[in-house]
Parts: structure tokens; sequence; C-alpha cells
């Protein structure tokens, strides 16, 4: 499985990017998508993760502004950011946990980070 991110770059604080992240490969079921992010000097942080049931779940900082949500097709996963502030300034990974078909032990694969920079 391999993960392909797109979608980052720079922004005006107050306003929204969305990043997405697409899963590629065969044989294989998603349980699970989601984004990290890094910012300099600090550690990885939970943004947002969606289930193949579509069970959400979203940071502290990111509830309320960020919405994630995947295709129908399970493989995709799109994270639209509103309203970002300076301190949303960070490298944005997505992840997925995933499982062979047949098989119930679960993998994690992560995707090469995206830049997102809020400057004025």
């Amino acid at each position: 499985v391999q993960l392909q991110a797109s979608g980052g770059g720079w922004v005006q604080p107050g306003g929204f990017l969305t990043l997405s992240c697409a899963a590629s490969g065969t044989g294989f079921t998603i349980e699970a998508l989601g984004w990290f992010r890094q910012a300099p000097g600090k550690q990885r942080e939970l943004v947002a993760t969606i289930t193949s049931g579509g069970i959400t779940e979203y940071s502290a900082s990111a509830q309320g502004r960020f919405g994630i949500s995947k295709a129908s097709s399970q493989k995709t996963v799109t994270l639209r950011m509103n309203l970002l502030k300076p301190e949303d300034t960070a490298v944005y990974s997505c992840y997925t946990k995933w499982r062979y078909f047949g098989r119930t032990f679960l993998r994690e694969t992560w995707g090469q980070g995206t830049e997102v920079t809020v400057s004025s």
C-alpha cells in the first residue's frame, strides 16, 4: 500500500486549504485513514481520523475548523482546513490502517508529508 498526498501550500490566516491523500495497491482493505502533523520543534500530533464506517475523531485544535471525509471507494481521504491560524503551520502526513483481504493483522502506512504554511 502506498499513499500519495497533495494540497499543501501557503495561505493567509483565516484562509482555507484542502489536503487529499490517495491509497493505492491491491488486495487490501482500509480500516482507517487520517492526518497527523508536526510543527518545527514539536512532536507529531493527531489532526483527524476517519474509520471505514465513517466515525471521525479530531484533535481539540482541529475540532470545529477542520473536516475529514473519505471517498466511497474508501481509498481517498480529504482534509478541509478552514479558519487557518499561524499555529497550524506544520508538515501534514496522511496515514492509513489497513489489512490484506482475509487477514486480521492491521498494518500502518504513512505518506510523504506536505507542508502547510499559514502566515501573512
